[in-house]
């Protein structure tokens, strides 16, 4: 089991998790001719893409899914509260989950988590393979219990460091847009992810993937650090610490 990335930010997401025998995006917030060109980077063609699955409807996450899904005739899934015909246009496999559900895709199993984002019906995923486990964390803005259940004993994590806090506060975004991103709803910052960090069962992990970082409120320095300072040893954290890009986010990971 692999996972990959297109890139992660503001201006783009997408998530590659791969068995060898499936493989699906989650979300794709690119146009389809910067998808293709990604996806070649990573030795993808579209017709390899066996899904799309979407995250929530933020332009970031779903920019490039209907245009993809109708091209290529690629079944996208979604919460029915994630779809929005009049933005996303229309999609020939559209399928509908419940994001208390878990269901499958090809051979890999997916169990959606809700979190709390300022979207209709916002979901993150946690896939599954031959035993391990892949989970991707980003677009919140708080832990819950149930999401902090759900994250244990990953093989790799992908996990939103959005944010600094004294970074937020003191940079150029209107107050309205400060207090959104750094809201219940908005975006896990550093601190956040760290703690999640100090409380989930990290004995299987074997890469971290620090994501959606903001250009203007954070820097993978900053973000570096504070998972720095949870995975300590007392953590016993052996792998990789990687951080995902918004240009060009990151090559393949086997899980193994």
């Amino acid at each position: 089991m692999r996972i990959a990335s297109l890139g992660s930010g503001s201006k783009g997401n997408a998530t590659l998790i791969d068995d060898g025998e499936t493989c699906i995006i989650i979300d794709l917030g690119f146009t389809l001719k910067e998808t293709v060109r990604r996806l070649a980077r990573l030795g993808k063609s579209p017709e390899d893409i066996d899904a799309i699955l979407v995250t929530h409807e933020h332009a970031d996450h779903i920019q490039g899914v209907s245009v993809f899904g109708r091209k290529y005739k690629t079944p996208v899934y979604l919460t029915p509260g994630t779809h929005n015909p009049e933005r996303m246009g229309a999609v020939p496999d559209l399928n509908y989950i419940n994001c208390h559900r878990n269901f499958s895709v090809g051979s890999l199993g997916v169990e959606p988590v809700p979190v709390p984002h300022d979207a209709r019906e916002p979901c993150q995923y946690v896939v599954s393979s031959n035993g391990f486990k892949v989970g991707v964390l980003t677009d919140l803005g708080h832990i819950t219990p149930f999401v902090e259940q759900q994250y244990h004993r990953c093989d790799a994590l992908l996990l939103e460091c959005n944010h600094d806090m004294q970074m937020l506060d003191n940079g150029p975004y209107p107050w309205q847009l400060k207090k959104r991103v750094g809201g219940l709803h908005g975006h896990l910052n550093n601190e956040q992810a760290a703690q999640l960090l100090l409380k989930i069962d990290l004995s299987k992990l074997q890469h971290l993937i620090i994501s959606h970082i903001s250009e203007k409120n954070n820097s993978i320095e900053l973000a570096l650090e504070a998972m720095n300072s949870a995975l300590d040893p007392l953590v016993a954290f052996n792998g990789n610490l990687v951080v995902a890009r918004q240009d060009e986010g990151f090559g393949w990971l086997e899980v193994k």
